[in-house]
């Protein structure tokens, strides 16, 4: 890819880059003027949550597609590089920008806990206390130690919401603006 700043949007098992925080998060990318380039990795088995085994699986499936998917970029061109990950997508940009030695700005939409384990440099976190796929004190423990600033949306499941419209179009807007003031930072 061309010189400039790249945006690699890092979807989840079923949260894929045409829903919301997604959709809306590359916008806002584009218009700080990133390139965006999503990663719609595929084929993960069903019935995941929960099951320790096949959340591993679907890693290594993402992982290996990303891969794939990324082989062609020339990261060293890039004037700046963010990730923006979903759930599962957080551990797979962490894991790929460790293993890589890439500098990147990362943001966590609903991170999994072990994508702390990978987690270097400059990142914010997004996560929902209602989430049945990370423990809040765990995923705020895991910032806390790795100094990523996290915004928590109090009764929110695993996608930012509560089942309140209303309110979920409210956290939608101010998880961007988070975003948004994140971009900005150098």
């Amino acid at each position: 890819m061309e010189d400039g700043k790249l945006a690699v949007l890092f979807p989840g098992i079923g949260y894929h880059c045409d829903k919301p925080l997604l959709y809306y998060a590359a916008r806002l990318a584009r218009a700080a003027g990133y390139r965006v380039l999503p990663v719609p990795y595929a084929g993960f088995p069903e019935k995941v949550r929960g099951d320790r085994e096949k959340l591993r699986a679907c890693a290594d499936i993402a992982w290996t597609q990303a891969c794939d998917i990324l082989a062609g970029v020339d990261w060293a061109a890039q004037a700046g590089i963010l990730f923006i990950g979903k759930s599962i997508g957080t551990l797979v940009a962490a894991r790929y920008a460790r293993e890589r030695g890439l500098a990147v700005k990362s943001v966590l939409l609903t991170p999994l806990v072990e994508t702390f384990d990978y987690v270097e440099g400059q990142a914010v976190a997004f996560h929902g206390t209602a989430d049945p796929w990370a423990d809040t004190e765990a995923v705020a423990a895991a910032c806390r130690e790795k100094g990523v600033p996290l915004f928590l949306t109090e009764g929110a499941n695993h996608s930012l919401e509560t089942g309140d419209v209303a309110r979920d179009v409210e956290t939608l807007a101010a998880t961007l603006d988070r975003i948004a003031a994140f971009l900005r930072e150098a």
